[in-house]
């Protein structure tokens, strides 16, 4: 499984990656892997508002249907709209053209505060 380095995780296997002043929210190649194939993921309106921790969206694939939670507090500034079309490229390329969410950090602390690339790999038993 490969795990990004300049990614930041929750338990729940979404990711939280710096782009510029924002933050691209998506789930890891495990998460992704253990989902199997992606068909459909409802995701939020741009402007919504979300807590650390909370819904944002749900993703589906052809064997079960997950919630989405946020692993930080803000506001969503784009949604990836060719995920929204082809949601397949979650599979294919969970942290680069597959992520899901741009989100503007209400609280930028709340990141450090995540699982790094070592401690999710030992989360996930990839040591």
């Amino acid at each position: 499984m490969a795990i990004d380095t300049n990614a930041r995780y929750l338990e729940s296997h979404e990711y939280a990656k710096p782009a510029g002043s924002d933050m691209l929210i998506g789930i890891s190649d495990h998460a992704q892997a253990e989902l199997g194939d992606v068909v459909f993921v409802e995701l939020p309106s741009v402007g919504k508002e979300f807590a650390k921790g909370s819904t944002f969206g749900t993703i589906e694939s052809v064997k079960a249907a997950s919630d989405l939670y946020m692993p930080i507090s803000g506001k969503i500034v784009e949604v990836n709209e060719a995920v929204k079309n082809d949601p397949s490229l979650v599979n294919k390329d969970c942290y680069g053209q597959g992520w899901l969410i741009r989100v503007a950090p209400a609280n930028p602390a709340e990141f450090s505060k995540l699982l790094d690339a070592t401690a999710y790999g030992k989360a996930i038993g990839e040591e």
